[in-house]
């Protein structure tokens, strides 16, 4: 019995049973990847958007002038007119916070650059040459860190004064050893790998070699010490301006409002004069942390999340 052309089943490619190749996916592709996958990755950076677009514009987003002192609504509780409530001079909480947010973000951004830029180099520089270099690197870095740090930033702003300039770069000289230290251990191990020979070898110079084909590889470390450092300067210049060493009027921190309003602590009619100030800071430095998270474990790929 013939079976008719039509019936036959039709032959079977090999093709459809070769093994499908993986796709391959760059390291960008792997970071991002692991990066957005975090449960708060994307709260955080709402959330720092947010409050950098809404500080930083505050001129053109802030419902009242900064300073714009009323005292016959001194201390009016959160309404309509004054979402946050008035202070004790009858200025805007709400717009007082975004004007106060501009000082609080540049610092705890500009130290973490400085730092940064500075540990990152002295401690390339230390672990790539070693000996005679490493050991006054380490020295400098060792003598940094026994250094008083409260007594250092007293002394500085009795001579250069309560602003934001000295702030930044008090902090950002006492705040760079960490990084040093981390990044010295991490070139200390690279610098033996075969690719580090091999560019070497070629004839690459030691600044290409360093910042081609050492630092990148160091990039993890470095962004997740940055983010720390934020939530440190910004941690740190509260605490300053709550001692009164920090931002002095008529200049505006989110701490130096806390200290405005230290003598409300207590009461619980005027509790968002405490309450709000002390929420940003709460906000920033979680949004700040949580972000550092999803950095560590995006450029790690031995994590499981």
């Amino acid at each position: 019995m013939t079976v008719s052309p039509a019936l036959q089943p039709a032959p079977l490619d090999d093709a459809a049973f070769a093994p499908t190749e993986p796709v391959a996916r760059s390291n960008w592709q792997l970071f991002r990847r692991r990066f957005f996958r975090h449960k708060l990755t994307w709260v955080s950076l709402v959330i720092l958007a947010i409050l950098i677009v809404g500080c930083f514009g505050a001129s053109w987003l802030a419902p009242y002038e900064q300073n714009v002192q009323n005292f016959s609504i001194n201390t009016e509780g959160p309404s309509l007119s004054h979402l946050m409530g008035t202070d004790v001079l009858g200025r805007d909480q709400l717009s007082e916070i975004m004007f106060a947010g501009q000082i609080s973000l540049m610092i705890g951004f500009f130290v973490a650059l400085l730092s940064t830029l500075v540990g990152v180099t002295v401690g390339a520089i230390a672990a790539y040459f070693g000996r005679a270099t490493d050991q006054a690197l380490n020295s400098i870095i060792d003598l940094f860190l026994i250094l008083p740090g409260l007594a250092v930033l007293a002394v500085a702003i009795d001579k250069f004064g309560n602003n934001s300039r000295t702030i930044i770069l008090v902090l950002a000289g006492l705040s760079w050893m960490s990084m040093a230290r981390v990044i010295r251990a991490q070139v200390l191990s690279l610098k033996e790998k075969e690719f580090v020979e091999a560019a070497r070898a070629s004839g690459a110079s030691i600044t290409r070699i360093l910042v081609r084909h050492i630092l990148p590889n160091c990039v993890g470390t470095i962004m997740v010490n940055a983010t720390l450092a934020v939530a440190f300067a910004i941690s740190t210049e509260a605490a300053l301006s709550f001692l009164g060493l920090g931002i002095q009027p008529p200049d505006n921190s989110w701490g130096r409002m806390l200290t405005d309003a230290q003598a409300y602590t207590t009461s619980t009619d005027k509790f968002y004069l405490v309450f709000f100030p002390g929420f940003m800071l709460l906000l920033t430095l979680l949004a700040v942390n949580f972000l550092g998270d999803a950095l560590r474990d995006a450029f790690d790929p031995q994590s499981r999340h």
